[in-house]
This record gives C-alpha cells, structure tokens and sequence, in this order.
C-alpha cells in the first residue's frame, strides 16, 4: 500500500477555486508527466492509500513534506506506509500481506496452546501498539514518528505445517550470528511447531549455488559457544531474480537475512521482487554490524561483545606502554565510518590517553596537533595510550600516500591502515625531536570479530530472533531491532538510507574528552558545523515522496506498470 501527503482542507479548497498551490521543487516531473496548466479541476481524492496531515498537527505543512534530506526514489515511494494520527502520530509501517494479497485465510496463533506461555499475563501484542522514535519530547511536540511493536500477533498468516523458512547470513562477522541462527532455528520449531528450517550456505550467493541445509534444534543446540557462523557468510553475489527464483521453486515462504544495511537493501530488494510476483513469503530481516552504525535502533547484536573484547586489547597496549620509557601503545579498532566502538571502549577502559574516531577529523603537526600532544603526555606520564578506529584519518593518509580507490563485494571503500601509517609518522616525529620513544601497535580486528558472544548478546540475539519469527508468522515484512528498549518492526528503507554516527556535539563524546583529557583538534567551523547537520538531521520527518498518486504507486508496487 503506498502513502501520499493529502492536502489539508483548507489547501484543497484553494486548489478547487483555482488559487496556485506551491508544488514539490524537490521532485522533478517523471518523464511524460503532462501537468496541468491553470485551476486544478478537483482535489485528490482521500483514500485508504493515503496520509492526511492536518493543520493541528503539522502547521506548516510544506516543511514538513520538504525538510526530509532522504527523499524515497519512485520506487521507494510505492512501498512506504505511513498512518497519521491525532497530535502529530505518525506511523511509519512495515509491509503487510494483505497490501498486495486478498481473501487470505488466519489462523490461531499456536502459543495460545503453549505450556510455556500459559501463565503469561498477555502474551499477544495489541494491534494498535507502536514504538516511538523519540521519546524526549517538549510538551508542546508532536507525538512524532512511530515503528509497529515486535511480539506475537493472536492471528497469523501461516498453519505451521505449511511453513517452510530459510536462514542466511551475509556480510562480515560479528559476535552472536551463531546465536541469532540457533534462536531462528529453535523459536521457529518450538514456539510454532515448524519442521521444514534450512540453511542457505556463504550468503547471498548460496540461493542459486549450493544445496539448502536443513536445520532442526539439535542441529544447532550449541552453536551459540562457537564464534563466526555455521552458514557461512560471503559479500556480494546478490542477484535478486536468481535468488528469488530459488524461493519460488523450493516453495519457501519465510526468509531470514542476518546482515548489514548492504544486506539489508538487498533484502528490501528480495521482497520487491516477491511482491511484484505476488508471492505470500515473508522477508525479515536482524540488522548485524559490529560497527553498530545501522540507523535507527538503539543498538546492533555483537556490539557490547565486542566492546568488551576490544577492553583487552587496550589492557595489553597499556601493560606494554607503562613497562617501557616513553612507552606508547596503539590500538586500532573497527568503526569503518562511525567509532561506537572505540568510544565506548575507551570510556570503558580509563586507561587511554587519545581516541580518533572517523567522526572528528584531526591533524598531526601544529599548535594543538596530535603530535604536540603526544609530546606533552609523554613528558608528564611517561607512557601513553591511544585508540584509532580504522576510518579514522584517510584524509590525511591519501594526502600523503598515493592509492587508487578500491572497494570491496560489498561496495564499500577499501581503507588504508591508519594505525601502521600513525606508527610511522609517530616514529619519524620522535625521530626528529631526537625523543626516546617505544611504540607497540596492536590490531585485533579478526579477533574481535571471530569471538562468540557474552550474555548480554545472547539474550539481546535471542529476543531479535523471536521478534522476527512472531512478525513473520504474522505477515509482515521488516528490519527488527530495538528502539528505545523496546522491540520494533522497521521498514527496509529507514535501516538502508543513512547511518548511525557518533554524534560529536553530544554530551557522550565530551564525557570521552574528559576522560582522556584529549584535545578536541577541531575549529570552531568544525563545531558549528556539526552542529548544523545535528539540527537538521533532528528535523527531518520521514522520508515522504509525493509524485506518484495513490493508484499508480499501487499499480507500481504490484508489479502492473
């Protein structure tokens, strides 16, 4: 079902009596797109496709519909849900069976039946539950954008006997993939009585090369000890009509992608295809990233893991700094375009001295450089600690070494090693001042990845895969994750078009400066500047795409034009 503004009454009113109404400069005409020149001859009509914004709720309503910086594609636009409620509610919903199937048939839920859930207060989730994005508010805000709440639905969609579902993973590793595909496996067979489970083997690629695996609960009974995945994972090899032609030919009917936001896209790209072939499969995906840039939820699985992980690697270059005179130990973490990690571990740690993060550029020579710094510290500690994420400084290092841009299956951009060149530089200035000075550099990146789990992941795992499993029994295709301590279905798109940053104006990031007593190495355009795109990332309602009336992006997302 697609989603247009409508608008207000009043607006309407002008349009019929020939008043000029301003239209979206943002959206350029679609080719052949005749426009009319002159009194509109009526207003667009109201239906269950679209979203009326009332005056009440927005009072300018072409701000609204304007100051999104992620306007959706055409395409995009056809599948988005959006629901308008009193006092500014807005819900940005997920895709649903019924937007493109009719006269399907529900059934009981089976957990009604369950022994384990028998002394559950309310074990269904009521319909009319949403999740909000933001939960600090003014008292006279709108109540803002909402996600539809994760659980189980008194209703599904699927007789457990006629389910067959398919696992894959895809992407780089991360703690806590194991968990998830054990979680999968075990909620699907024990909470819903599912037989028919299989593995789809090295990501994407191994929908149309390589034989399903069938999976059962003893299969994966303790997969969770082991780090990596049982599957197997590999970048690229997404293509989407070969991959859904193994869907429809093996008759299965629920997928689950475990991945990053390239996964992710490429699972937003599956259900497209599904749905333009008018398939009842539902695609659900569980957001991975160790980096725990994935978009709006509160944080990614594998993630506290790692911090935790990353601790020891900060332990062993603080044990090996303090033994040496004029000691410094480098660590460089992962965090390719945010430095989550790296902040949270040095917060963690009290031991280090200096963070550099992708978010926060700095420089090296100079009054209130690294370099000065690193002098200073060492006069009066004799040793120091510093952290580096891995996109850290490639402004710098392609200033000064020449390399052609590479980038990898999955897209991204390959990074030059910041923390070997940090080394050097580090050296050669030491070298220059004529200082004594040791350097360790210590990269534990495979290390981390390769770990399984802690607890806090496991049961973080384990709830993301049921919230999948009970929102794909029940229709829907989404993102899963956590949003504000609470379980959401989110659509594709909101995961897929931007990331999550450290937010360097933030009350976080000046609690690490504190801590590590760390120059900040920015000007104060720097700072204006970030607090400009802050403000308007705040601002920006949900991506909103105006172009396409209701028929036609109905038509559009049916796979009719």
């Amino acid at each position: 079902m697609a989603s247009h503004i409508i608008l207000p009454k009043e607006e309407e009113e002008e349009a019929a009596l020939g008043v000029a109404v301003e239209e979206d400069h943002d959206s350029p005409a679609a080719p052949g797109d005749q426009r009319q020149q002159g009194p509109v001859a009526k207003a667009l009509p109201f239906s269950a496709t679209c979203v009326r914004i009332s005056r009440d709720s927005y009072p300018n309503l072409r701000a609204l519909r304007n100051a999104s910086a992620m306007s959706l594609p055409d395409d995009d636009a056809a599948y988005a849900k959006l629901e308008e409620g009193d006092y500014g509610y807005l819900l940005d919903d997920v895709p649903h069976f019924t937007d493109y199937l009719s006269d399907l048939p529900t059934f009981p839920n089976p957990l009604q039946d369950h022994p384990a859930y028998s002394t559950v207060k309310q074990y269904f989730v009521n319909a009319d539950d949403t999740v909000p994005e933001k939960v600090v508010v003014q008292k006279d805000s709108p109540r803002g954008v909402h996600f539809r709440r994760a659980g189980p639905r008194q209703r599904v969609y699927f007789e457990s006997e006629d389910v067959k579902a398919c696992i894959v993973t895809c992407g780089g590793l991360c703690p806590g993939l194991n968990t998830v595909i054990r979680e999968l496996v075990c909620g699907l067979s024990h909470m819903y009585n599912v037989n028919d489970i299989f593995g789809i083997q090295n990501g994407y690629k191994g929908f149309y090369s390589s034989n399903y695996l069938p999976m059962t609960p003893k299969s994966v009974n303790d997969i969770h000890k082991r780090g990596g995945t049982v599957l197997g994972t590999s970048r690229g090899g997404h293509d989407t009509k070969k991959i859904v032609d193994n869907i429809q030919d093996r008759g299965i009917n629920q997928v689950y992608i475990i991945g990053g936001d390239g996964t992710q896209k490429g699972a937003y790209e599956i259900y497209k295809e599904i749905r333009r072939r008018g398939l009842k499969v539902a695609v659900a995906g569980v957001p991975k990233t160790i980096d725990n840039d994935i978009a709006v939820i509160d944080k990614s699985f594998g993630f506290d893991s790692a911090v935790e992980e990353a601790q020891r690697a900060i332990d062993a270059a603080h044990v090996e700094a303090s033994s040496a005179e004029n000691g410094i130990g480098l660590v460089k973490l992962m965090g390719r375009y945010s430095g989550f990690i790296a902040m949270y571990a040095t917060l963690a740690s009290r031991d280090v001295d200096c963070c550099l993060i992708p978010e926060s550029p700095f420089y090296l020579e100079g009054e209130g450089g690294l370099f000065e710094y690193i002098e200073k510290r060492l006069k009066e500690n004799n040793h120091m600690v510093i952290v580096v994420a891995e996109g850290a400084g490639q402004d710098l290092i392609a200033k000064s070494i020449a390399a052609a841009d590479q980038i990898d299956a999955s897209g991204n951009k390959l990074l030059l090693d910041v923390g070997l060149w940090l080394t050097h530089k580090i050296k050669d200035y030491c070298k220059n001042k004529k200082m004594e000075m040791t350097i360790k550099y210590i990269d534990p990146t495979y290390m981390i990845r390769a770990i399984p789990s802690n607890a806090s992941d496991n049961v973080y795992c384990t709830l993301l895969a049921h919230s999948a499993i009970h929102g794909a029994m029940a229709g829907y295709s989404f993102t899963v994750g956590m949003v504000n301590g609470r379980h959401a279905y989110i659509p594709f798109h909101r995961v897929t078009s931007t990331r999550n940053k450290v937010k360097i104006t933030d009350r976080m990031w000046a609690r690490l400066l504190s801590s590590t007593n760390q120059p900040s190495f920015l000007s104060q355009k720097d700072i204006d500047a970030a607090r400009e795109a802050d403000k308007l990332a705040s601002k920006s309602p949900v991506p909103v795409n105006t172009k396409e009336h209701g028929e036609d992006a109905k038509k559009l997302a049916n796979g009719e034009k």
